[in-house]
């Protein structure tokens, strides 16, 4: 028992040493009479009619003030609603009394007290959508077309899976895997472009690698406890968590299209999702092919994998922070790949020749095909 409160000594030194740093602050005599670092982010905006509201994230030796805001190159009045106030990750509210102009584009330049200049386009002005009982039924019938409808249709394909050889299965197995892997590049592609536009300290890209890895070793930990690698149901219930998880991002996409004023960009994206997403059933009902689910277990893996693009479309259309996006994107992705994984391991577990086999390379680049085939629709 003595041993074990040795242990805790360096921990406590470590905490005092560093609290001392903290309260001391030897280093700031150098950097005295320096100018101070500004760094800002701008997370959010939103247009409501006569008024441009602007969400930045500041940090920095000292709190960053914005003494002028400009648009279209003429300085405006603001007021300023500050969230969080402080040096360390402040968050203001901008609010600019502003006519901008349906479907035109502005520039705005907030100009902080030290002189730096931090700019952001509006491409195309268009109100943000407000979420009353009509926006939400529309948009929540986008989300259904765009997530539950195509991942239904695909698992209408379990009947003609039912009398299929092992080999065939096989090759489905190492076809879901293929999908998948499409998915998991997909989604580190558009997490990682996010990261890039969250403020520095906040480490967007060492948070979405984080991320996405503890969210695959807590998920591979859920499924193998009792030590028994999930499959059948349980792998297809995996499968579907990590499908509504990438899909949740998806809806972003189409929410934030139409947050943007381009309907067309939104229904474009709603077409190629969907039959992209078909494709996903398929691969939530290959494990299924032994099996024998209700009709309402069917009815759940498709809400599991479907419903969550319901939520990122009603996300995306009221400017989501990057840094939540980059958040969602980390944690589909680690889901995805914590099924490859376990769907790779029940084919290593069923061909018992390992990986490499034609069988299983023709099915992963067939998925694969697939999957990019359709991504070219979007």
């Amino acid at each position: 028992m003595a041993n074990r409160w040795l242990l805790a000594i360096p921990a406590v030194l470590l905490v005092a040493v560093v609290a001392l740093l903290l309260w001391w602050r030897p280093l700031d005599t150098l950097s005295a009479g320096a100018p101070p670092v500004e760094e800002a982010a701008i997370e959010a905006v939103r247009l409501t009619p006569g008024m441009i509201s602007v969400d930045i994230r500041t940090d920095g030796s000292e709190p960053v003030q914005i003494a002028q805001i400009q648009v279209d190159g003429a300085y405006r009045t603001f007021t300023a609603e500050s969230e969080r106030t402080g040096a360390w990750l402040g968050k203001t509210r901008f609010n600019i009394p502003y006519p901008w102009i349906l479907g035109e584009a502005h520039a705005l330049a907030f100009i902080t007290s030290t002189g730096a200049i931090i700019e952001h386009d509006i491409e195309i002005a268009q109100q943000t959508p407000v979420l009353d009982g009509n926006n939400l039924e529309m948009l929540g019938l986008v989300g259904i077309l765009l997530g539950i409808v195509p991942v239904a249709l695909g698992l209408l394909a379990w009947p003609a899976m039912r009398n299929i050889s092992r080999g065939t299965l096989g090759f489905l197995l190492a076809l879901t895997v293929g999908l998948l892997a499409f998915l998991f590049i997909d989604t580190i592609g558009e997490g990682l472009e996010e990261a890039e536009k969250v403020i520095g300290r906040l480490h967007g890209t060492v948070l979405f690698w984080s991320l996405l890895g503890a969210t695959a070793l807590t998920l591979l930990a859920l499924g193998r406890r009792g030590g028994h690698a999930p499959e059948g149901m349980r792998l297809a219930f995996f499968i579907a968590l990590g499908i509504g998880l990438h899909n949740l991002g998806e809806g972003l996409a189409v929410g934030a299209a139409l947050a943007a004023g381009s309907a067309a960009l939104a229904t474009f994206l709603v077409i190629g999702f969907t039959i992209h997403n078909v494709t996903e059933g398929i691969g939530i009902a290959a494990p299924l092919a032994e099996e024998r689910p209700s009709l309402a277990i069917f009815a759940g893996l498709a809400l599991l994998a479907g419903a969550p693009a319901i939520v990122g479309t009603l996300l995306g259309t009221q400017a989501v922070s990057p840094l939540w996006i980059t958040v969602c994107f980390a944690i589909g992705a680690g889901a995805i790949l914590q099924v490859i994984i376990e769907v790779a391991a029940l084919l290593a577990r069923r061909t018992g020749t390992g990986l490499i086999t034609p069988q299983v390379v023709s099915g992963a680049v067939a998925g694969l095909a697939i999957m990019y085939g359709t991504a070219l629709l979007v």
